[in-house]
């Protein structure tokens, strides 16, 4: 088994959504009797939300350093917008970050979808390292919300999601959004928040969510086990 390094805490909810599924999916490898090993760091929500792109890129280099001298073959971002700081940090570590957009494009590809609608952060919609890298390294058109909306998707995510506050009028609200998204030629919704799939769990959509986590999730097991 290869050991993997895990950047989590933005937001700890995520996070153990990750943990518990790497677990659970491991099983199928190794049986219930052992679970592999893994790294975790668990980084303080209040570095991202601080804004300040150099603090951030260099609280998740040394991160991601101390996680390539602890022994990590490679490391995974438990969450969707700290990937920003994929460009910066790795040219600079000897080890793979697993990247979330590389197992969500191939779940479209799995599925012929060409054109995807996004929800995310902010920073997960309006910057071009999620959205950038679905269109260049896997030609996927990326359909975003109304300019006017995307703050509001950033609120809820924000201010509940993050905080563990799941509620049906915030479900609805993003259910409206991604009516639109399809009204505007998305073939599918990638739920671009790590948050967003606790949400929509179990929700039946006329176009297929694309649940970052859980496909993150499994890219992550099968690079355990290769």
């Amino acid at each position: 088994m290869k050991l993997l390094g895990l950047i989590g805490g933005t937001s700890w909810h995520a996070t153990v959504v990750y943990y518990t599924r790497i677990n659970q999916l491991a099983t199928k490898f190794i049986g219930e009797s052992s679970n592999p090993p893994l790294l975790l760091y668990s980084q303080d929500i209040s570095v991202m939300r601080s804004g300040d792109i150099d603090r951030i890129n260099d609280s998740y280099l040394k991160i991601a350093q101390s996680l390539e001298r602890e022994g990590a073959d490679a490391i995974v971002i438990a969450a969707n917008t700290p990937h920003l700081v994929v460009p910066f940090v790795q040219p600079k570590i000897g080890i793979p970050i697993l990247h979330i957009a590389d197992s969500t494009a191939n779940e479209a590809k799995k599925l012929s979808v060409d054109s995807v609608g996004l929800l995310g952060t902010l920073p997960t919609m309006k910057k071009d390292f999620l959205t950038g890298r679905l269109r260049d390294n896997h030609g996927l058109n990326v359909i975003l919300p109304d300019s006017e909306e995307q703050p509001e998707v950033h609120r809820y995510i924000s201010e509940e999601l993050t905080q563990g506050k799941f509620n049906e009028s915030t479900k609805s609200y993003y259910i409206k959004q991604m009516d639109k998204l399809v009204a505007n030629g998305a073939q599918a919704i990638m739920l671009g928040c790590t948050e967003l799939p606790i949400l929509f769990k179990d929700y039946e959509y006329q176009v297929p969510l694309l649940d970052t986590t859980e496909l993150h999730v499994k890219a992550a097991v099968e690079y355990i086990f290769s």
